[in-house]
């Protein structure tokens, strides 16, 4: 059995396209059941997936099976219901500068979308900002031609109601969303598990250098794990793996959070999870956790633009100088350390304009940062990551663009004081069992967390220097547990 199936009601309905063995009808998909560990991806294309119809209980069967089925059961019912989904303020510009262009005068226009993607240039973020939220075939969505471009319905079309031009699209769009449909097998021997390896490959500062991706694929291979590296635009094939490893820098209004979220929704084992992304990636939610659990961790408040904010009174609770944050900066963007008023209201003009709250946090001067790496809530690895030479921070963005960063050693796990690696771990037990990436300071031979990282670097020969190979053996092995585990297996 291959390990995608098309399912049709009529084998006559594939006629328009090339041949495979890799469709079936839904009567003997009912009939045979295939076996979880032969089929990796179901796309259930039956004309009907109304409540106790064979189309439905396809997906339904599919699911009970451990099969990943596109769409599924809570999707089939979304559409049958007509729950709705409202694009944000981004979204409806694109769409109303769209309509305008294109001199749409019907109140009511329709987009079609196949998985994912649309034929109407210009409206491929709205396409797959829908699909997202309906992972579906094929969809025909209405909307209004009104400002706010509400959208109206959202229907799943039948494939034998698709015209020529219809046809010859659909079928570039499946060939894009799951290309093992029409090509050979990687190998005779199947992997036991696919696992897809998100990244940039123009990040400036990407949490996995180029040497350390082709490790994890490499360590992939030997445990018989099949690795892809995979980029924002395979958003519409993530439903072909079992799991999912985000290698490019995370946040909330971000990509990353909305693959993490689509992994999670379709059972898929993802690092980072969604619930670890909202605690590490702001600093606010993080700041206040960690008060709420007792956590060492530097004196802080919150910065209000609504509020006047005097450099006397903060330097009157947390001393001077202090740090001001944006509370999703990464990589040392993002914060300021202040000394006096003028500087205090220049960084206000600047940080404001990113966001209506910061932080303010005590400035705590040392020569390195602990980083402790946490997997599955036991100690992976540790650095001490020095200052920029001349800096206050690990990297130094310079007004010209040029950044550097400090030297970097890596320390046994058996040299790192002790309260370092305890308050690491009870850090990280409150955010997930996931990988993480806890910066420390010593103070006054206190070990206080300085924040939290959902996405912790993992660069050859720095992160991966005491352990070598065993760091990412460790790391794909978590993916096999979970897996294996939420398997029974």
């Amino acid at each position: 059995m291959n390990s995608v199936i098309v399912l049709l009601d009529d084998l006559n309905d594939w006629k328009p396209y090339y041949k495979t063995n890799s469709i079936l009808t839904v009567s003997d998909y009912l009939k045979h059941k295939p076996a979880g560990k032969e089929t990796r991806l179901v796309i259930n294309l039956s004309n009907s997936y109304s409540y106790n119809s064979e189309g439905y209980y396809c997906s339904l069967l599919a699911q009970a099976k451990g099969q990943k089925v596109i769409p599924g059961v809570e999707i089939i019912n979304k559409l049958e219901t007509g729950t709705g989904i409202r694009m944000d303020s981004y979204l409806h510009k694109i769409c109303y500068q769209w309509i305008q262009k294109n001199n749409i005068t019907d109140d009511i226009w329709y987009l079609n979308i196949y998985f994912g993607i649309c034929q109407e240039k210009g409206l491929e973020k709205i396409a797959r900002f829908i699909f997202d939220n309906y992972p579906c075939p094929i969809l025909r969505v209405g909307l209004n031609t009104r400002p706010k471009n509400q959208i109206e319905s959202i229907q799943s079309i039948p494939l034998n109601q698709l015209s020529g031009d219809e046809q010859d699209y659909f079928a570039g769009a499946l060939d894009n969303f799951s290309q093992k449909v029409w090509r050979n097998p990687r190998s005779a021997k199947s992997s036991r598990y696919n696992l897809a390896i998100l990244y940039d490959p123009n990040e400036k500062f990407p949490p996995s250098d180029k040497k350390a991706l082709d490790k994890f694929m490499e360590i992939s291979k030997r445990m018989n794990i099949y690795s892809e590296l995979i980029t924002e635009e395979d958003v519409t094939r993530l439903m072909e793996f079992d799991a999912l490893f985000i290698r490019t820098t995370t946040s909330l209004n971000h990509y990353t959070f909305h693959f993490s979220q689509r992994a999670t929704q379709n059972d898929i084992v993802v690092i980072d999870d969604p619930t670890s992304i909202i605690r590490c990636t702001n600093k606010v939610y993080l700041n206040e956790l960690l008060e709420k659990e007792h956590i060492p961790a530097p004196a802080s408040m919150l910065i209000f633009r609504s509020n006047d904010n005097s450099f006397e009174d903060i330097s009157a609770c947390l001393g001077s100088p202090f740090i001001l944050k944006i509370p999703d900066g990464s990589f040392s963007h993002g914060m300021k350390k202040i000394s006096n008023e003028q500087e205090l209201q220049k960084a206000f003009g600047v940080l404001f304009e990113k966001s209506a709250i910061l932080l303010a946090q005590e400035f705590l001067p040392t020569e390195f940062d602990w980083r402790i790496g946490i997997l599955d809530g036991e100690p992976l690895y540790a650095c001490k990551y020095y200052m920029a030479k001349g800096h206050w921070q690990i990297y130094y963005h310079a007004d010209n663009g040029k950044s550097r960063a400090g030297l970097v050693d890596t320390i046994p796990l058996y040299e790192v004081p002790a309260q370092v690696l305890k308050t690491a771990v009870k850090a990280t037990s409150v955010i997930g069992k996931g990988l993480y990436g806890v910066d420390l300071k010593v103070i006054n031979g206190k070990a206080v967390v300085i924040e939290i990282n959902d996405n912790p670097s993992i660069d050859h020969e720095i992160e991966d220097a005491i352990l070598g190979d065993e760091l990412y053996y460790r790391i794909i092995n978590y993916f096999i547990r979970s897996l294996e585990k939420k398997h029974h297996y």
